[in-house]
């Protein structure tokens, strides 16, 4: 038997992602996004979805570009603090000892840690409630040749152990990580 549920974003798993934005390194910043994913295959399309209210959101809109950071389960601890902080109050780089790296294609910095950093240029953006979407054409991938598998140069999706998000809580491709808000969480 089912139950009816109130209307919801019940898709899972997702993945969890940190977006670097910023023109110039003093106004470089990181915001955790889930709301992401592929439109387009030709041309290479994505999307990310952020709140009006969110540091982020003006530097994307001002400068009309970001990177997507694809994370690990390494990077699980940045990515749920730099979610959870704000890049008014934060300078998310040094904070979670990230390095800012150039891209290639656009002025947002790539984190280097990440496995794979995907330069996105937006060509629209629609207001839809809560969230505006910024969709954007993907202009260049930058990958780690750690995680190609050495026989065919292909991605290696299991040893880059990316990290996605599940209805509040971090997982990778295995066991729970931790849960939205763990890296700030006080002690009890």
């Amino acid at each position: 038997m089912k139950q009816d549920w109130k209307a919801g974003t019940l898709i899972y798993p997702l993945p969890a992602v940190l977006v670097s934005c910023g023109d110039a390194p003093e106004n470089y910043n990181l915001i955790t996004v889930a709301w992401t994913g592929t439109i387009c295959t030709n041309p290479p399309m994505c999307y990310i979805s952020v709140r009006p209210e969110r540091h982020s959101y003006e530097l994307i809109k001002k400068n009309m570009e970001f990177v997507i950071n694809l994370t690990t389960e390494e990077l699980a601890r940045a990515t749920d603090w730099c979610g959870v902080r704000s890049g008014r109050d934060y300078h998310k780089f040094e904070e979670m000892n990230l390095t800012p790296g150039p891209a290639r294609m656009v002025k947002a910095p790539i984190v280097e840690e990440a496995p794979l950093n995907i330069e996105c240029k937006v060509k629209e953006i629609m207001s839809l409630g809560s969230h505006d979407m910024f969709i954007a054409e993907v202009v260049n991938i930058k990958a780690d040749e750690k995680y190609l598998d050495p026989e065919t140069g292909k991605w290696s999706l299991e040893a880059s152990h990316p990290l996605i998000y599940l209805h509040g809580a971090y997982y990778g491709l295995g066991p729970k990580i931790g849960k939205f808000g763990w890296s700030v969480e006080k002690n009890k």
